[in-house]
């Protein structure tokens, strides 16, 4: 599978312990499926950083609330260390038979983004993937930027086949970006 294909599972953070295991912040409502030793996960990474392009799951366990994980090939804290901020990716037939999965990047790069009554607020041109929660970035009519949390609550309505999403923003929101410049 090419890198830039499939579907964000997780995203590895730091090293835990000395024995090559990292933390790792879900993008998946299902992780007990999807971290399963034998699992192998393409890998988005810097260029250049040296991550393999593939990882086969060794070890899966839940710490204390935090998800770690092992894998094939890194027995130590230093080799985990090097994995930090790799992205871990299935591909998008193994998600096929999980219609709540949630919605991906390329589903939501494009969409227009409107107020509830039908105002155009920009186009989304990325998903930034947070420690707390994932991000839309918008494209503003005036060529400036801003950043909206894409919880259910601020973003109610998803809709690829009509081409946009509804932004329900608390007032101010979407100035928050463009202050003090």
């Amino acid at each position: 599978m090419d890198a830039t294909e499939g579907h964000v599972v997780a995203r590895i953070g730091k090293p835990h312990a000395l024995r090559g295991e990292v933390t790792v912040q879900l993008h998946t409502d299902d992780p007990e499926s999807r971290f399963v030793p034998g699992v192998v996960f393409d890998t988005r990474a810097e260029p250049g950083s040296g991550v393999p392009r593939q990882l086969t799951l060794a070890t899966t366990r839940v710490h204390q609330g935090v998800w770690l994980l092992g894998f094939e090939g890194i027995p130590d804290r230093t080799g985990a260390e090097s994995l930090r901020n790799t992205r871990l990716v299935l591909a998008e037939e193994e998600l096929a038979d999980d219609p709540d999965e949630g919605w991906y990047e390329k589903d939501l790069v494009g969409l227009t983004a409107r107020t509830p009554d039908g105002e155009v607020l920009g186009e989304v041109v990325a998903l930034q993937l947070g420690a707390a929660q994932d991000r839309l970035v918008l494209r503003r009519p005036d060529g400036s930027e801003a950043l909206v949390p894409f919880v259910e609550a601020i973003v109610p309505e998803v809709d690829p086949e009509a081409g946009r999403l509804v932004v329900d923003a608390p007032p101010g929101l979407l100035d928050l970006d463009t202050k003090g410049e």
